[in-house]
C-alpha cells in the first residue's frame, strides 16, 4: 500500500525530472560587442576574432557544432564593412545564408526558414558586418520562434549590434530578438586591456582573443547571463548561458517554485485518484 505521503513525493520527483529534463534539452546563447565576422578575415587580430567565432559556436552547441545558419544582409555597404561570410569561412564555419528574403536562390528566406534544422544561428554585425535593419525586423518578430528554439535545444551566437550614431547599420531595437538584452549600449572603442573572465576561460578564450581588433557595444547589465569579458573600464563585452531562456532572460522560462508545487500537488491527486479507484488486491 502506497501512502500519501509517498504519493506526493513521487509526484514531486516526477516533476523535478521533467524539469531537469527541459535543462537538458536547452541550448544556450553567446552575444557579444565584438565584431569577429570582420576581424576573422581583417583586422589586427585574426586568430583572436577567429577563436570568438569558433568558442562561442562550441559554447552554444555544447561542443557539438553541425550545421550552422548565418542571418545577414547580402547588399555590401562598402568601406570600412567586410561581407560576414568570409568571416566564418576564415574561422572554418560552414553555413546557409538568411537574409530578408530579396537575395533568392540558395539564400533562406528569414520569414520563413526553420531554425530548428540547424544546431546554431550566427546573427552578423551590423559595423563591420552587413546585417541590417530588415534583418533585425524580422528577428524580432520571431523572437518567440527563437525562443522555443533555444529551449528545444538550438544555440544562438550574437556579434555587436551598434547602430547609429556609430557607422552601424541598425536603426533602431539592437537586440530585440533578446528583449533582456535591450540595454546594450553603443561604442566604438579600440581592444586594448580588455580581460576574460574565469567563465570566458572555461570557454577556452583569453586575453589575447579578446585584444587587438575593435569592439562596437557594450552591455550595461548581465541580464542573468555570465560574463565572458569585460572592457578596458570593466564594462560587459560578452555574455553567454546555456540553459532555458524566456523574454526576461533565464528566469523567463523556469516555473517558480510554487508553479513546481502546484504540478506536484496536482499529480499527486491524480495519482491517490489512481490508486484509491483500484479494486482490493490490485
Amino acid at each position: 500500500m502506497v501512502s500519501s505521503s509517498n504519493r506526493r513525493d513521487i509526484a514531486l520527483a516526477a516533476c523535478l525530472i521533467l524539469l531537469s529534463s527541459v535543462h537538458a534539452r536547452a541550448g544556450g546563447i553567446f552575444v557579444t560587442g565584438h565584431d569577429p565576422d570582420f576581424h576573422a578575415f581583417q583586422g589586427g587580430n585574426l586568430l583572436g576574432a577567429q577563436h570568438i567565432i569558433q568558442d562561442g559556436l562550441k559554447f552554444v552547441t555544447n561542443n557539438n557544432v553541425g550545421s550552422v545558419l548565418l542571418v545577414t544582409d547580402l547588399t555590401d555597404p562598402g568601406g570600412g564593412y567586410s561581407d560576414p561570410r568570409k568571416g566564418l569561412t576564415a574561422a572554418g564555419i560552414t553555413f546557409d545564408v538568411a537574409d530578408n528574403g530579396s537575395a533568392g536562390g540558395s539564400v533562406k528566406d528569414l520569414h520563413t526558414v526553420n531554425f530548428s534544422s540547424y544546431s546554431a544561428v550566427v546573427v552578423a554585425s551590423d559595423f563591420g558586418g552587413w546585417l541590417r535593419q530588415a534583418e533585425l525586423d524580422i528577428l524580432t518578430a520571431r523572437s518567440s520562434d527563437i525562443f522555443n528554439y533555444l529551449n528545444g535545444g538550438g544555440g544562438l551566437v550574437a556579434f555587436a549590434e551598434s547602430g547609429p550614431p556609430l557607422p552601424g547599420l541598425l536603426t533602431h531595437g539592437a537586440f530585440g530578438y533578446l528583449p533582456f538584452l535591450i540595454t546594450g549600449a553603443q561604442k566604438n572603442q579600440s581592444e586594448v586591456g580588455n580581460t576574460v573572465t574565469p567563465f570566458g576561460s572555461s570557454l577556452g578564450l583569453t586575453n589575447t582573443d579578446v585584444n587587438g581588433n575593435a569592439s562596437h557595444n557594450i552591455f550595461t547589465r548581465s541580464g542573468g547571463l555570465n560574463v565572458v569579458d569585460n572592457d578596458s573600464s570593466g564594462q560587459i563585452l560578452s555574455l553567454a548561458f546555456f540553459g532555458p531562456l524566456g523574454p526576461g532572460g533565464p528566469s523567463g522560462a523556469v516555473p517558480e517554485p510554487s508553479s513546481v508545487i502546484l504540478l506536484a500537488t496536482g499529480m499527486a491527486g491524480l495519482l491517490g485518484y489512481g490508486w484509491t479507484k483500484r479494486p482490493k488486491g490490485s
